[in-house]
């Protein structure tokens, strides 16, 4: 039978398969469904075949081959957390924390989200979108096929839907798949600070409709439920407000203070809590017992400089499905590498290398609500495929500084 792509002759072909047609939890994450002399092929921008090289080329040719011989296939990492869409940058924050001020302290003086947010405001849509696409280009050459991208860097309804329209402006040009997440719930503005639930009456009353009658409606809600931001009486309102207009729900919980928010995340059956670094450990077992993602963003901490990281051992104790994220965003972790997220979880969240790369392809999708489209290289899947220069998979998280990866396969068709 003719392909369109044929892969063949890896060393370790990473299938990566769901466990009981979901992610893979607890103590299993890290099944990586290894063939050695691997093949695949990709017909109609999927995956048709997946075996050994003599089994796939026995029943499968293709115009285009390509020799993995020495090198590790995988599917294309899924980032699930990212704030990858904004203008302006705060590298003179950077240089305020290494002299010692906290995150709270800069957001006190003005600085932190509001910083961005007024250069994001400033910035024309084309401005926005050039700006923005050099990012998503690097985190595509290093391996990201399905990024999630979220507004709240606007919090005014023009502005958060000027995010959206910019998103939806990358997507149509860009050949990673962009997911969009509303997050005006993300800080409340310079000019609602004494009136902070009058702020969330806007978002509920009319941010929300405007997001979800927007062309390009985002997949999901989410709002940052903590110290300095909002609190869980308010991120209840918000997200119940989202869940009645039809939108998946996500929420940052837990990054400085616990609020009670992945709680929350669990009771409204949320598909993702993410940061989860001060969770309590019965909210942990909660999630364990859930369908609610742990989305674990170690470049944040490492950025912060900070000593803690996210429960990642205790989650996976509990039964959860734990998964990765880069957090990219111009404050804490200007950070556009998985390869170096991978790295950090191995060394401060404790995974291993297999459950590393599990976390940020299978489970990541299913982040996303698409664990049944990508992250696995299973017949029908999306031929979302990813070539590293490495010779196994321990060398994923072995090796960091570098990219690993020699070329991505998007939907069956090689784009680097």
């Amino acid at each position: 039978m003719k392909a369109d792509l044929l892969i063949h002759s890896a060393a370790q072909l990473c299938t990566v398969p769901p466990h009981e047609g979901g992610p893979q939890r607890g103590h299993r994450l890290g099944d990586l469904g290894v063939i050695e002399d691997g093949a695949l092929a990709c017909a109609d921008g999927r995956i048709a075949a997946v075996g050994t090289t003599a089994e796939v080329r026995a029943d499968w040719w293709a115009p285009l081959e390509i020799d993995a011989s020495g090198r590790v296939v995988c599917p294309g990492f899924v980032d699930p957390h990212t704030h990858a869409v904004w203008a302006g940058d705060r590298a003179d924050e950077f240089a305020m924390r290494i002299a010692g001020a906290t995150y709270q302290e800069i957001m006190a003086r003005g600085g932190g989200i509001m910083s961005t947010v007024r250069a994001t405001r400033a910035a024309s849509l084309r401005q926005l979108v050039s700006q923005s696409r050099p990012r998503l280009d690097r985190m595509l050459a290093h391996g990201s096929t399905t990024i999630e991208i979220k507004t709240g860097y606007g919090l005014t309804t023009e502005s958060e839907l000027g995010l959206l329209q910019a998103i939806a402006a990358l997507q149509a040009t860009h050949p990673a798949t962009l997911v969009p997440t509303f997050l005006g719930a993300h800080a409340v503005p310079a000019e609602a600070k004494e009136d902070p639930d009058g702020y969330v009456d806007r978002v509920v009353e009319e941010m929300l409709p405007a997001a979800a009658a927007f062309p390009a409606p985002p997949a999901f809600c989410d709002v940052f439920c903590d110290e300095g931001a909002f609190t869980l009486a308010q991120s209840r309102r918000i997200l119940q407000a989202a869940c009645a207009l039809g939108m998946g729900l996500k929420i940052h919980a837990d990054e400085f203070a616990p609020l009670g928010g992945t709680a929350l995340a669990v009771e409204l059956g949320a598909v993702s809590a993410d940061h989860l670094v001060c969770t309590p450990p019965h909210e942990v077992e909660l999630l364990g017992r859930s369908n609610t993602v742990a989305v674990s963003l170690p470049a944040t901490p490492f950025g912060l400089a900070h000593r803690d990281y996210t429960p990642a051992r205790a989650i996976l104790d509990a039964g959860g499905a734990l998964a990765l994220a880069s957090d990219c965003n111009p404050g804490t972790a200007w950070c556009e590498s998985m390869p170096f997220v991978i790295a950090l979880a191995c060394r401060y969240l404790r995974l291993t290398p297999a459950q590393a790369l599990v976390a940020a392809t299978l489970n990541a999708a299913h982040a996303l609500g698409l664990g049944d489209q990508v992250g696995s290289l299973q017949v029908g899947r999306a031929a979302d495929v990813l070539i590293l220069d490495l010779p196994n998979v321990q060398h994923l998280g072995y090796r960091f500084g570098g990219n690993p990866v020699e070329r991505v396969i998007k939907g069956g068709i090689p784009v680097l």
